[in-house]
């Protein structure tokens, strides 16, 4: 049996991070608002990426890696830049500057509409 770790867009644009053993029941149990507060108070919700496990286990484990990332940083995993994903798994402090004439000649963040 197989189980799914998924991360869902949200109307209001924010993500939502989740598992399952059945992914379809689950996003459609989202979709008619029986999936929790925070999806069915931002419905409709859109499926951005998911991912399989052999165990519960580690789909849950995932799901808690996953879930308090940034934005920025699941828009960079749903978009399978690991580049950028590198980027923001820095502290703030730590990443280089992407503005002209300082440390960040040649980085250039690539910022790329999740949709897929």
């Amino acid at each position: 049996m197989a189980f799914w770790v998924y991360i869902l867009r949200c109307s209001d644009g924010r993500y939502y991070t989740g598992h399952t053993d059945d992914l379809e029941r689950r996003l459609a149990q989202h979709e008619r608002g029986e999936g929790g507060a925070f999806t069915s108070a931002r419905r409709p919700v859109t499926l951005m990426w998911c991912g399989d496990s052999a165990t519960r286990e580690e789909a849950l484990e995932m799901e808690r890696r996953l879930k308090p990332w940034s934005r920025a940083k699941k828009e960079a995993w749903i978009a399978g830049d690991f580049a950028r994903l590198s980027h923001f798994a820095k502290p703030p402090a730590e990443r280089p500057s992407t503005s002209l004439g300082t440390n960040g000649e040649g980085f250039s963040p690539i910022l790329r509409d999740a949709t897929p």
